[in-house]
């Protein structure tokens, strides 16, 4: 993976007085850590859309597209430990310090580089046990989308930075008043198709003349486009709905694979014999009448009204007779 570039929210964390903890019970302590990461941390942050970079031993890095999120798993992180280990002395108890960036990074497979990077692990170590430190342009972009009661500590030296950076924090109290944080979920969230949900399937050209197939394609395209004009509905492309073109028309098959409940026919195919009754009989260019219904997730059917769909005899060239169809006497 080549490097780039990119602007990206970076949360540092680590635990607090790790090197003490080991000390006193080394098992004891990587196991809890383990634990904590595995069913707290990591899925917050998978749930707030973040990536994690590279474990440290005693913490992580990890990167989000979005500050909000990145503060949000934060404080839901800290909330979070204040519920576990309630067995266990709070002296002897994990706790993590987590400082949060924007910035600029250069970006590998298995790392992120930058003053950014380098700006969040600084905020991590000026946090308290159990608290969050934050930059100036963090807080910036926060301030009106989330309610947190971050403390300006004024302007703080940071090694390695030509600067001074200006520093928020949310102190341990202020997070133990927030609400508990829901719990991560376990079970893979799966897709939902929105509530109408429709494929059209590639209609089959049942002439002889594989020259008409053209005609088959373009009521396709037509449907598609135009279903896809109704608020509220949901419509598979058109490329992915001729893949199926040669496929057997298993419709629940095709439902499971798309995400989507369907169902009806066709009434008549493209270039096979109208009835002998039929208005298209008195008209020069062939006509194909459409209907059916789809059945959405909750149950309803909604009935696609049948229409007369005219075709021209050409794609280009010629202009397609016209006729106005009657009722058959």
């Amino acid at each position: 993976m080549a490097s780039t570039r990119r602007l990206a929210a970076i949360l540092a964390a680590d635990v607090a007085g790790y090197s003490r903890l080991m000390g006193a019970d080394e098992e004891g302590t990587h196991e809890r850590l383990k634990a904590h990461l595995r069913k707290l941390v990591d899925p917050k942050i998978e749930e707030h859309r973040g990536r994690i970079v590279k474990n440290t031993g005693d913490g992580l890095l990890a990167e989000f597209p979005s500050v909000v999120d990145a503060v949000r798993c934060a404080v839901e992180v800290q909330r979070g430990m204040l519920d576990r280990e309630p067995e266990v002395p709070e002296e002897s108890r994990i706790r993590f310090r987590i400082g949060v960036n924007l910035g600029d990074v250069i970006v590998e497979e298995h790392d992120i580089f930058g003053d950014g990077v380098n700006v969040a692990a600084r905020l991590e170590a000026l946090a308290e046990p159990g608290g969050i430190s934050i930059s100036r342009v963090v807080r910036d972009q926060i301030r009106d989308k989330l309610p947190y009661p971050f403390e300006d500590i004024g302007e703080q030296s940071i090694k390695n930075i030509a600067r001074p950076v200006r520093v928020y924090a949310l102190h341990p109290g202020a997070v133990a008043d927030l609400p508990a944080p829901s719990a991560p979920s376990t079970t893979p969230v799966l897709p939902v198709a929105p509530r109408l949900s429709i494929v059209v399937l590639p209609f089959a050209n049942l002439s002889n003349d594989p020259e008409q197939q053209y005609f088959a394609d373009g009521i396709t395209e037509d449907l598609t486009t135009n279903l896809s004009r109704i608020s509220g509905m949901f419509v598979i492309s058109r490329n992915t709905a001729f893949t199926y073109r040669s496929k057997p028309a298993d419709t629940k098959q095709i439902g499971r694979e798309l995400g989507v409940l369907c169902a009806g026919r066709e009434r008549q195919a493209v270039g096979s014999p109208a009835p002998r009754h039929s208005p298209a009989n008195r008209c020069r260019d062939r006509r194909a009448s459409l209907g059916g219904a789809v059945r959405p997730r909750d149950g309803r059917s909604v009935q696609l009204a049948k229409r007369n769909h005219e075709l021209p005899r050409q794609r280009a060239g010629r202009r397609a007779d016209r006729c106005r169809s009657r009722p058959a006497g």
